[in-house]
C-alpha cells in the first residue's frame, strides 16, 4: 500500500523528468501520451485509495512513512503521506480535473513551439500540489506550498519572450512569497508550543488549550496570511488577475484544481487549530465578505473574458473562507469541488473562444458565437448556471449550504453574501450574452473564418460540463430529503473541530430555510433576466456610458479601485527609486570605484613593470648590473 500511494505523486514527477530532459526531442505524439497518461495513473490510483479507504472502514487517518527528512537533537521529521477522507478528495480533485486539463491541452497547444516543456511544467505542478495535500506534516505541506508557486511562476510567464508575461509572473512570485513568509513563520510557531509538525500530535495537543490563547491566535493568523497569498484574498490578490497571461489550461489548472485552493485545504485540515482562535475566525470571515463584494463588483465591469473569470475566482475563494470563519468546514471543501469542475469549465470554454477568435480576448468583440461554436456554448451555458446557483447544478447545492450556515451564524453576513450571489449571476450572464448572444462585433476578425474547436477540446468541455451538473447531488442537504454524502465522508476529518467550535449556530426554521432558497434562486434569475435584456437582445452589446453618467462606485469599480496604482505608489516606485538611489550613489560611487580603482592601479603597475619583459637583451643586462650592485651594497652593509 505504502508503495501505491507514494506512486500517485511522483508518477507525475516521472512525466515531468522525462519531458523536462527530452523535451528537445521527444516527440509531441509521445509527449501527448506521456503528460496525460502519468496524471490519469495517479487518478487511478487514488480511486483505489478511496476504495480501500472504504473497504477498511476505519474512520481514523492513515500515515505512510516514505523517507526521514529532518533530524536535529532529539526531534526528527519523516517525509509521511496522510490518508484520509480530506486528502483523498483532494487527490481525486487534483489528478481527476488536471487530467482533463491536459488531454485538453493537447489540443490548444498543438502549435506551440515549447509543447513538451509545457507538459513537463503541468506535471511538476500536479506533483507539488500533491505533495501538499497528502503530507502528514507541515514540513511536507510547505514543500508542496513552495513548489507550487514556482510552477505558477514557471507557467504564468510560460511565453517569456513577451516582457508584459514575465511581469506577471514575477508578481505573483513576489506576492506569494509575502504570504509565504507568514506561513512559515507560523510553522515555526507551532514547533516552538508544540515539538512537532505533524498533524495529528500538533492537534492532540492543540486541544488541551484554552480556546482564545494568544498563542493560538498567532498561529492561525500567520498560517491565514500564506492562505491570502496563495488563495488570492484581500490584500494580496491583485496578482491573480495578472496571471492569466498564461495559456489558458494553465489558468484552468490554477483556478480549478491547484495553487489557489491550497489556502483553503490548509485552513481547513488546520480546522482544530482555528476553532480554538476565535478572534482569528472573525478576521476571516471579515477579509472573506470584503474579497467576495470587491472582486465581484470588479468582474462586472471586466472585458477581458479571462479576466472576468478571473475577478470570480477570487469571490468564489471569499464563499470558501467565509464557510471556513463560521465553522461550515465541510461546506467550504463541497464548495471547493464543484467550483474545481464548472471553473475548469468556464475556463477551458474561455480557451475554446480564443481559439476560435484567433487570440481576441475582449468579450466587446465578440457576439453572436452561438451558432459557430455550438459545443463551447452549451457547455459554458452549463457552467455558467452551475456558478450562479441555479438548481439542480452543482453550484446551487454547495452555495445552499454556506448560505445556511453563514444565515444561522448571522444574517447581516447573509444579506451581503446574497448581494455577491446576484453580482455573480449578472457578470457570468453577461459574459454569456456578450459572448454568444447579439451581433457579432469582431471586426478584426472576420465571422467567416469562425470554427468550433476539435474533439480533443470538446469532449474535456462536455465532462466537465457533466460532472458540473450532477456533482453537486454527492451532498443533498436533509431538508431536500437528501442524505449529505460527502459530509458523511468528511465527518471523522472535522469531528474534533465541531466539538471544539466557538462558533453559535441560531436554529432555524425549516419554512425560514426554504424561503431564503426561493428568494435567492428569484433574485438570480431577476439579475439574468435584466442581463439579458442588456446585453442578450440583438441590438444589446453597446454597453458604453457617457462618463457623466457613471456613479462614482462604476467609476472605481472599472478602474478595479485603483488597488494595482496604490500598490505601485505605495510600494513600487518607492522601492525602484531605492534601488536606483543604492545603483546610483553605493554602487557606482562607492563599490565601482572601489573595484575599478583597483584594477586601473594593478593595470598601471603592470605598464611599468612589464618593460621587465620587454624581450630587449640591453634591458635585461642593464637589470642585471643593477641587482647585483643592490647585492653587493647590502652585503657590504650588513
Amino acid at each position: 500500500m505504502t508503495i501505491l500511494i507514494s506512486l500517485i505523486p511522483f508518477l507525475p514527477l516521472f512525466g515531468f523528468i522525462i519531458l523536462g530532459l527530452g523535451c528537445r526531442s521527444i516527440p509531441k505524439r509521445v509527449a501527448s501520451f506521456l503528460g496525460p497518461g502519468t496524471i490519469i495513473s495517479s487518478f487511478i490510483l487514488s480511486i483505489i485509495a478511496l476504495s480501500d479507504y472504504l473497504a477498511s472502514g476505519i474512520p481514523h487517518p492513515t500515515s505512510f512513512h516514505l523517507a526521514p527528512w529532518l533530524s536535529f537533537g532529539g526531534f526528527s521529521a519523516g517525509f509521511d503521506f496522510l490518508i484520509d477522507p480530506l486528502s483523498i478528495l483532494m487527490m481525486l480533485i487534483i489528478t481527476g480535473v488536471g487530467f482533463i486539463i491536459h488531454v485538453y491541452s493537447i489540443g490548444y497547444m498543438s502549435h506551440d513551439e515549447g509543447f513538451n516543456r509545457f507538459f513537463a511544467y503541468m506535471n511538476l505542478f500536479i506533483f507539488f500540489m500533491l505533495i501538499l495535500v497528502m503530507g502528514a506534516n507541515y514540513v511536507v505541506m510547505f514543500i508542496g506550498w513552495e513548489g507550487v508557486g514556482l510552477c505558477s511562476y514557471l507557467l504564468i510567464g510560460f511565453w517569456f519572450k513577451n516582457q508584459q508575461f514575465n511581469n506577471a509572473a514575477k508578481k505573483a512570485f513576489i506576492m506569494n512569497r509575502i504570504g509565504d513568509l507568514g506561513f512559515l513563520l507560523g510553522i515555526f510557531l507551532i514547533f516552538t508550543n508544540f515539538k512537532s509538525f505533524n498533524y495529528v500530535n500538533v492537534f492532540d495537543l492543540a486541544k488541551t488549550m484554552a480556546p482564545g490563547s494568544g498563542t493560538m491566535i498567532a498561529i492561525t493568523l500567520l498560517l491565514f496570511i500564506g492562505a491570502v497569498g496563495k488563495s488570492a484574498q484581500i490584500p494580496l490578490y491583485t496578482w491573480l488577475p495578472d496571471a492569466m497571461a498564461g495559456p489558458t489550461p494553465v489558468s484552468a489548472l490554477i483556478h480549478a484544481a491547484t495553487m489557489v485552493t491550497a489556502g483553503v485545504y490548509m485552513v481547513a485540515r488546520s480546522s482544530v487549530l482555528y476553532v480554538l482562535a476565535p478572534a482569528t475566525m472573525e478576521v476571516i470571515g471579515l477579509a472573506s465578505l470584503a474579497t467576495m463584494f470587491l472582486a465581484a463588483a470588479i468582474a462586472i465591469f471586466q472585458n477581458d473574458i479571462k479576466k472576468v473569470l478571473a475577478y470570480s475566482t477570487i469571490s468564489q475563494l471569499g464563499y470558501m473562507f467565509l464557510a471556513l470563519s463560521v465553522g461550515a468546514f465541510t461546506g467550504a471543501m463541497f464548495h471547493l469541488m464543484t467550483h474545481a469542475f464548472f471553473k475548469a469549465l468556464l475556463f477551458l470554454g474561455a480557451g475554446s473562444v480564443i481559439h476560435a477568435m484567433e487570440g481576441e480576448q475582449d468579450i466587446r468583440k465578440m457576439g453572436g458565437l452561438k451558432n459557430a461554436l455550438p459545443k463551447t456554448y452549451w457547455t459554458f451555458l452549463v457552467g455558467t448556471l452551475a456558478i450562479a446557483g441555479l438548481p439542480p447544478l452543482s453550484g446551487f447545492f454547495s452555495k445552499d449550504e454556506i448560505l445556511a450556515h453563514v444565515f444561522s451564524a448571522g444574517q447581516s453576513m447573509w444579506i451581503i453574501t446574497v448581494a455577491v450571489t446576484m453580482m455573480t449571476a449578472f457578470y457570468m450572464f453577461r459574459l454569456l450574452f456578450l459572448t454568444f448572444y447579439g451581433n457579432y462585433r469582431g471586426n478584426n476578425h472576420p465571422q467567416s473564418r469562425l470554427h468550433e474547436s476539435p474533439s480533443v477540446m470538446t469532449v474535456p468541455l462536455m465532462v466537465l460540463a457533466f460532472l458540473a451538473a450532477i456533482c453537486g447531488f454527492l451532498n443533498i442537504p436533509e431538508l431536500m430529503g437528501g442524505k449529505g454524502i460527502l459530509k458523511e465522508f468528511l465527518a471523522p476529518v472535522f469531528a474534533d473541530a465541531v466539538k471544539l467550535s466557538q462558533v453559535q449556530h441560531l436554529l432555524v426554521p425549516e419554512r425560514r430555510e426554504w424561503f431564503n432558497i426561493v428568494l435567492v434562486i428569484f433574485l438570480v434569475l431577476l439579475m439574468a433576466f435584466r442581463a439579458y435584456r442588456r446585453f442578450g437582445l440583438r441590438d444589446a452589446g453597446h454597453e458604453m456610458r457617457d462618463a457623466g453618467s457613471k456613479s462614482v462606485f462604476i467609476r472605481l469599480a472599472e478602474k478595479k479601485f485603483y488597488v494595482d496604482e496604490m500598490y505601485d505608489t505605495v510600494f513600487v516606485k518607492p522601492v525602484l527609486k531605492l534601488s536606483e538611489g543604492l545603483h546610483r550613489f553605493v554602487e557606482i560611487k562607492f563599490i565601482d570605484r572601489i573595484v575599478d580603482g583597483t584594477g586601473n592601479t594593478i593595470i598601471k603597475f603592470s605598464n611599468i613593470i612589464r618593460y621587465i619583459q620587454a624581450g630587449n637583451v640591453g634591458v635585461y643586462l642593464f637589470f642585471m648590473i643593477i641587482g647585483i650592485i643592490l647585492i653587493l651594497f647590502f652585503n657590504i652593509i650588513l
